[in-house]
């Protein structure tokens, strides 16, 4: 079986990737935080979640940004279940929407953190 990790980047992505889980969160029928109806259970699941050794199933992801406030409303949100803090990747400093800038305060352990996060996701598959 195949499975898919979604990368979200920057306040766009992850606001996009905010929307986008819940949706497939009530497709799958799972809770907002990680439980699902053992009746709706299927392999399909699977290629979106992991299942945790507690039986929680959180989202197959990563969310990188170089400010913590778009990340912090996912730490903080719904679906806070979903998402483990091994998905969720932060800076301290903004870029206020200008690429240059973001390029010059691009904080290389933010990018270290982003590649070890996609390796360890994809291990997981």
């Amino acid at each position: 079986m195949k499975e898919i990790i979604s990368i979200h980047i920057g306040q766009t992505g992850i606001q996009l990737g905010g929307a986008i889980w819940p949706l497939f969160c009530q497709e799958h029928h799972i809770s907002p935080n990680g439980v699902i109806d053992n009746i709706f259970a299927t392999d399909s699941l699977k290629k979106f979640f992991n299942e945790t050794a507690t039986g929680i199933y959180r989202t197959r992801s990563v969310f990188v940004d170089l400010e913590p406030t778009s990340i912090h409303q996912l730490r903080t949100g719904r679906y806070q279940g979903l998402f483990g803090w091994e998905q969720l990747s932060s800076g301290k400093n903004s870029s206020g929407g200008v690429y240059a800038r973001g390029r010059r305060i691009g904080e290389e352990t933010v990018v270290e953190q982003a590649l070890e996060r996609v390796r360890r996701a994809a291990e997981q598959c």
